[in-house]
């Protein structure tokens, strides 16, 4: 089973910030995944676009000077990282989910990524691209169809086919608490990839683990990795 680090090594390092990624790394992750918000010309690595859900700050991110944005602590004095500086500090060493979280993220996204493929080397099947936003991820697709896309979602739908429409979706990343092996079941004969958000507890591992899915998102990315490889055979 896949393990991605939930925004980092989320549980035990400020997630979203350079200190969780490189905890991630340093406890051996396949894969990373984290959220996207634009900043005029620039993207940040942050949740939430209200700078106060998870950081010193107060208001909203598009609203914040150079100046306000460099006092800002993410947690434990770390900054809000660019992705620029994800993808330099990730780059040969492990796959990156990027969730979009922002509306309107590809204009700035699309150069980023071009330069991250040239002067970084990552290739597209490193950088899964993900989002609720089905229509920026069928824009993103039209503009790079190789590069592989996942459909976030909160429910179970009453038919996954049709909700796909003419995405070519490689991953399904489904709310743990809205999953049953009659979906994991569709997703896979369609030929996607099921992975489940978020799994800490064991309970949920485990049941995670006989629904057949092929990953997780966690937020202890060491210790749900010990869990399951000493309770699942």
């Amino acid at each position: 089973m896949k393990i991605f680090a939930h925004r980092g090594a989320s549980g035990e390092a400020p997630e979203n910030t350079l200190a969780a990624f490189r905890l991630a790394l340093d406890q051996g992750c396949e894969a990373i995944e984290l959220d996207l918000q634009r900043w005029h010309d620039d993207i940040l690595v942050l949740h939430d676009r209200w700078l106060h859900h998870s950081t010193s700050g107060q208001g909203l991110l598009e609203n914040q000077s150079s100046d306000a944005l460099a006092q800002v602590d993410a947690g434990d004095g770390q900054p809000i990282p660019r992705l620029w500086e994800v993808l330099e500090l990730c780059a040969g060493r492990c796959q990156l989910n990027l969730e979009l979280k922002a509306h309107d993220l590809l204009p700035v996204l699309l150069p980023l990524l071009d330069r991250a493929v040239t002067e970084l080397g990552w290739q597209p099947e490193d950088l899964l691209i993900s989002s609720f936003h089905h229509r920026q991820l069928a824009a993103f697709q039209a503009m790079k169809p190789d590069w592989p896309i996942g459909l976030l979602i909160s429910h179970i739908p009453l038919e996954l086919a049709p909700m796909l429409g003419p995405l070519k979706v490689f991953s399904l990343h489904l709310d743990c608490a809205f999953v049953d092996r009659a979906l994991v079941e569709e997703a896979q004969r369609l030929g996607l990839k099921v992975y489940s958000y978020t799994a800490d507890e064991p309970e949920d591992l485990h049941r995670l683990a006989l629904l057949g899915v092929d990953g997780i998102f966690t937020n202890y990315p060491a210790r749900s990795r010990e869990w399951l490889l000493s309770h699942i055979t």
